[in-house]
């Protein structure tokens, strides 16, 4: 599935770059691993990826606010722009990621990199078309 989706995602539009599945992290002498980075040169940012297979989680969104502080601070170079959080998950809930979201003064999905990506529905329908080909598979 990740395979699927770094395909899909390399094919977003200008500038993406493919940097690694299963990055590594370790904050505190305790490994963390994000799903998927890309580089954008356009945007000059890392964009971080995490896939959830289960309905959205507001401890998801702390998660991946620790991925992009620990980008921020310990892999940006200078003049790189704040890293871009995506979180694909299978379901979600628009009042438990408006709550979660709340208060965090990160960008995560800020409006300004729209205009380099794909429409919010297509992105949408292409991850659930690998999620329903991977359930398939498994059946």
């Amino acid at each position: 599935m990740i395979r699927q989706l770094e395909d899909f995602l390399l094919e977003l539009g200008k500038g993406f770059m493919f940097v690694s599945s299963q990055q590594r992290i370790t904050i505190d002498n305790v490994h963390y691993y994000m799903d998927m980075v890309f580089y954008n040169k356009i945007l000059k940012c890392y964009v971080l990826i995490d896939l959830k297979m289960e309905k959205l989680k507001p401890e998801n969104m702390g998660q991946m606010n620790m991925y992009f502080n620990y980008y921020e601070t310990e892999v940006n170079d200078d003049g790189d722009n704040k890293p871009i959080g995506i979180i694909l998950c299978a379901k979600k809930d628009n009042v438990v990621a408006e709550y979660s979201l709340g208060g965090i003064n990160n960008n995560l999905f800020a409006p300004n990199y729209a205009y380099y990506m794909l429409d919010k529905e297509e992105l949408i329908a292409q991850v659930e078309k690998v999620i329903n080909e991977n359930e398939d598979e498994k059946e």
